[in-house]
């Protein structure tokens, strides 16, 4: 079975942190660039951040840039969003999704079913 899984959301306190995990199964991620979107009620999905196959390479939307990171470790077939200093407005189903290509093409292959992260107090 080919796909990604989503884990690390919940519940935090505006100012706090959380790490989400995007775990691959039955396919490698070495290939793939992968990206995080997010998705609020009433709003379009947005792209929140971007990783080339090898982590080399990295962007992120002015929304989070400075608070979110993006990494990588393809020995656990696993890429990672670190966020701190979480805003109510960062409160979405957060989504991990594989490039077709090594780089972020925004030609997405593979999604995954999402994870609810909510910023409040």
């Amino acid at each position: 079975q080919l796909q990604l899984v989503e884990s690390g959301g919940g519940l935090v306190q505006p100012g706090g942190s959380l790490r989400l995990s995007c775990a691959a199964s039955g396919f490698s991620l070495d290939y793939h660039a992968i990206g995080w979107f997010r998705q609020a009620p009433g709003k379009e999905r947005e792209r929140v951040s971007c990783i080339n196959n090898s982590g080399s390479s990295s962007n992120y939307a002015d929304s989070v840039k400075g608070r979110f990171t993006i990494s990588r470790d393809n020995a656990k077939n696993t890429v990672y969003l670190q966020m701190n200093s979480l805003k109510p407005e960062d409160t979405a189903i957060y989504y991990c999704a594989a490039d077709l290509y090594y780089y972020c093409s925004n030609t997405w292959q593979y999604w995954g079913q999402g994870t609810q992260v909510t910023v409040s107090s």
